[in-house]
């Protein structure tokens, strides 16, 4: 049985790799499903066309009703967006999905990026200074901010609505609520969004939401959005791209603070934040595990086999430390790793994270700012004991307590 409250994501995933490419494991609400933790297999299952993530067509428990509405986790397999769409679906919306998520639009984005960084770290700075030279959570001052300001900007999401999409973010995430709790989340979720998409046909702007909304209006000769395919997809994006990269951030942060000769080969150059950014995300992918998917027919995997409508867990975790890919030391943080980029930590196949560039642009911007602005910062926690995010889906720390030490500017200042 998984643990909803995430208290040991990595250890988990080793129990579990221990049994095998693929073992039986229990979702919240007695659910059952099968956990993938093999990296070959996993690759191979997330490029096969018989394993789907649509729970209508291909969830026989969903279509039947066993797993209902009221399921804690239902949000996640309930909406109809690009993530959870199969064949001919999605590749429509993945080509809608892309012509408004350009390549173009992300790569404008670096310099606000790095606008929002320098604010955020101002306050890190000022919080630092009323500490005394103390601890401050680097966490919820830069960390948990940055990610969810450059999505609001990208969605162009008016103040008003910014306070109620981080709380219902939050809770979508969160493993451990109540099938009452996850209602009310649903229903909060739906009303502001739908409250959102309304201000925006209203009030358009050159935003990520306006753009596809314009995508929506060839609902009525085919090939659009319709509404709540409109809303579930402004919901996948808005949530994808936010506390994952929260995680990111945490992670990398925590795992480079415990370590500092990894930190010493980025700063001397031998080695980019680019390469930091990959081997944590590798060693611990925000998303340790991802529900759900579903066999379309019986698929084969070893000695074992996954029945037709038989739902599928995979352990982005297990995989990112797969010894069979990365080693013995695949427990162990090493920026200088031949194989760090040999994650699938963004997925893998026709469901790649369409968001990964925008993460990796984030994440490389955001430490170089960070540790340029605190040269000096050091932990102030003992490395492998920061209270985890109580989740079995979302994997980061919950708090980051850090001593920034002077600012660059000051250190120079005194010499």
């Amino acid at each position: 049985m998984l643990d909803v409250l995430g208290r040991d994501v990595q250890g988990e995933a080793a129990v579990l790799r221990g049994r095998g490419a693929v073992s039986r494991v229990v979702l919240p609400g007695g659910v059952g499903a099968w956990v993938v933790t093999d990296a070959g297999v996993m690759r191979g299952l997330l490029m096969d066309g018989r394993v789907s993530k649509d729970a209508y067509r291909h969830w026989p428990a969903w279509r039947r009703g066993e797993v209902s509405g009221s399921w804690p986790l239902a949000v996640w397999v309930s909406v109809q967006n690009l993530v959870t769409s199969y064949g001919a679906e999605h590749r429509r919306l993945r080509g809608l999905m892309a012509s408004a998520f350009t390549a173009r639009r992300v790569a404008l984005l670096g310099p606000r990026v790095e606008e929002i960084a320098g604010g955020l770290l101002d306050g890190v700075e000022e919080a630092a200074g009323r500490a005394g030279g103390g601890v401050v959570d680097v966490r919820e001052l830069f960390a948990l901010p940055l990610p969810g300001r450059v999505m609001l900007e990208l969605f162009g999401i008016p103040e008003e609505f910014r306070g109620p999409l981080r709380e219902i973010i939050d809770g979508f995430f969160d493993t451990a609520v109540s099938s009452v709790e996850a209602q009310s989340n649903y229903r909060a979720l739906y009303s502001t969004m739908g409250e959102l998409v309304a201000f925006k046909r209203r009030c358009p702007g050159e935003d990520l939401t306006s753009a596809l909304i314009a995508a929506g209006a060839g609902e009525g000769g085919g090939g659009g959005l319709g509404e709540k395919e409109l809303v579930d997809n402004l919901i996948m994006l808005l949530s994808a791209g936010c506390e994952p990269t929260v995680n990111l951030l945490g992670n990398a942060v925590a795992l480079l603070l415990g370590d500092l000769g990894q930190l010493e080969l980025v700063r001397s150059g031998r080695v980019s934040w680019g390469d930091v950014v990959e081997e944590a995300v590798r060693v611990e992918a925000p998303g340790a595990n991802a529900i759900l998917r579903y066999a379309v027919e019986d698929v084969r995997v070893g000695e074992t086999v996954i029945e037709r409508g038989d739902a599928l867990v995979m352990s982005f975790a297990a995989a990112g430390r797969d010894p069979g890919v990365h080693g013995e030391d695949a427990d162990v943080f090493d920026v200088t790793r031949e194989t760090r980029r040999e994650h699938l930590s963004f997925g893998h196949g026709v469901h790649y994270c369409l968001g990964a560039p925008l993460a990796r642009l984030e994440a490389e911007i955001a430490l170089r700012a960070l540790f340029g602005r605190f040269p000096r910062m050091r932990a102030a926690f003992v490395p492998g004991e920061l209270p985890r995010t109580e989740s079995f889906i979302s994997n980061g720390p919950r708090v980051l307590p850090v001593v920034p030490g002077p600012a660059a500017h000051q250190a120079a200042a005194g010499g």
